[in-house]
């Protein structure tokens, strides 16, 4: 079943020749606002994830990649050397053409839940690996293990097996998938380089490529609650992972949502899966129907089941795949499959949920200006929806319900939003901050999406 086809071990490295590359010499060239040759970075990538390179010294090429940026071919050099650091995993043997989506992260973002049997019901098997959420920014496996017994660990032969036999999976990455990613995100973390758009851009795509993906669907979110504030910063980096998509023979859409308010309703693990079964059913609120019916369609395009740049030649079958049943089936399926209890997402009273439980009304009437999605996510997170370290654990019951969305209009004492806490103290705290967040004035909405771009 793991044959060679599928998995392809790391090339062995070159001997380290000190009169040729020098960690100290790439470093200053970078510095010094100079480009780095393929053969530097590659050099640098693979001494650095040996532990032959020490961190201090890899913090200071990242420091150095972080004020003077990265040209093109540097990023698409680094991206494939990143990708190639451990095993590689390829789909085509299995699935034909391997389809992949991302989130740049985002509060109440719970969209593979529905994209994921969404795209499955209208014929495209999906084999994802997701991420746990770091800071106020959720993260899938964090919401699907708030459904008892669910299994996000998977082997590379049980990855494989259940996409054979179901057409869907749903887990954590291996550890020997992208390793040299891995070690330069955790200096990222604490050197303040995280923002970088080079390392950003090659950081997602690396793991989407050593993970098979053919076709990619990149969903950027900009705005307040979002690493691209403004408009112009999201097109710049959905243009550099376009570019690395193109040249390494993926397919790439990459969409710009918007991040300056939460992304439905609920904020939090267990209520963020609530929220996705609702949308299952036909019940989804507005603007998360309307982000995964988007994100569905460019994903079966790029798989050649649409025609339409605009979606139009598939949209109402994505819609009515929510409606009828059919997408449900699918992810009751995803959940029988890797042990989750059916029994939670049938009755989702029986998922996690807070001892505390507070309405909040609304202090006044008038149009609602914004519902800050940064200021939200950092309330959720202090509920301890999120962590603050990676090995932080997550509360899955807490979080928020914003009633509201931009553009609403509201009566005083009306409900604003709900809180779910563990202690009143915490709820109180919680309350503070989700008032802060919300403002009145006459405007009358937000955007979904911003701009499209497409790698072919």
């Amino acid at each position: 079943m793991m044959g060679s086809s599928l998995i392809q071990q790391r090339p062995h490295a070159q001997a380290h020749d000190e009169s040729r590359l020098d960690a100290i010499a790439i470093i200053e060239k970078k510095r010094d606002g100079l480009a780095l040759t393929d053969e530097e970075i590659r050099f640098f990538v693979n001494d650095f994830t040996e532990g032959r390179i020490p961190d201090y010294q890899a913090a200071a090429l990242l420091m150095a990649v972080f004020v003077n940026s990265m040209s093109k071919r540097e990023t698409a050099t680094l991206t494939l050397a990143m990708a190639e650091s451990g095993e590689t995993l390829d789909l085509s043997g299995v699935i034909g053409f391997a389809l992949d989506k991302h989130s740049s992260g985002g509060v109440g973002d719970k969209t593979s839940l529905v994209v994921l049997p969404l795209v499955v019901s209208c014929g495209a098997p999906v084999a994802k690996m997701s991420g746990r959420g770091l800071s106020y920014s959720g993260g899938t496996l964090d919401k699907m293990e708030s459904i008892s017994g669910f299994n996000v660990s998977l082997t590379k032969a049980e990855f494989i097996n259940q996409v054979q036999k179901h057409g869907i999976v749903l887990c954590g990455q291996t550890a020997n998938l992208a390793p040299a990613d891995s070690k330069f995100y955790a200096l990222r973390d604490v050197t303040g380089t995280v923002p970088s758009k080079p390392l950003i851009a090659s950081s997602i795509m690396s793991k989407k490529i050593a993970g098979g993906a053919h076709g990619i669907v990149l969903d950027v979110k900009m705005g307040q609650g979002a690493f691209m504030q403004t408009l112009e910063d999201a097109r710049e980096l959905a243009q550099i992972m376009i570019d690395i998509g193109k040249a390494h023979g993926r397919k790439v859409t990459a969409l710009i949502s918007d991040m300056n308010q939460p992304l439905g309703h609920a904020v939090g693990n267990a209520l963020e899966v609530k929220e996705a079964i609702e949308t299952l059913h036909g019940r989804g609120p507005a603007d998360f129907v309307e982000h995964c019916v988007v994100v569905a369609g460019h994903m079966l395009r790029l798989a050649g089941k649409s025609k339409s740049n605009d979606l139009s030649d598939i949209r109402s079958l994505l819609e009515s795949k929510l409606t009828n049943g059919e997408a449900w089936s699918v992810f009751r399926t995803l959940v029988e499959a890797q042990g989750g209890d059916i029994r939670d997402i049938e009755d989702p009273g029986r998922l996690p949920s807070a001892p505390v439980v507070v309405d909040i009304p609304s202090p006044r009437a008038g149009y609602l200006a914004a519902v800050d999605a940064r200021d939200i996510g950092i309330a959720a997170l202090e509920l301890g929806a999120g962590r603050h370290k990676k090995d932080d654990p997550v509360d899955h019951a807490v979080g928020l319900i914003i009633h509201h969305k931009v553009g609403d209009i509201i009566k005083v004492g009306e409900p604003l939003f709900t809180v779910h806490a563990r202690t009143r103290a915490a709820a109180d705290q919680a309350t503070l901050q989700a008032l802060a967040a919300h403002q009145w004035t006459e405007q009358i909405g937000l955007p979904v999406f911003y701009d499209t771009l497409f790698s072919e």
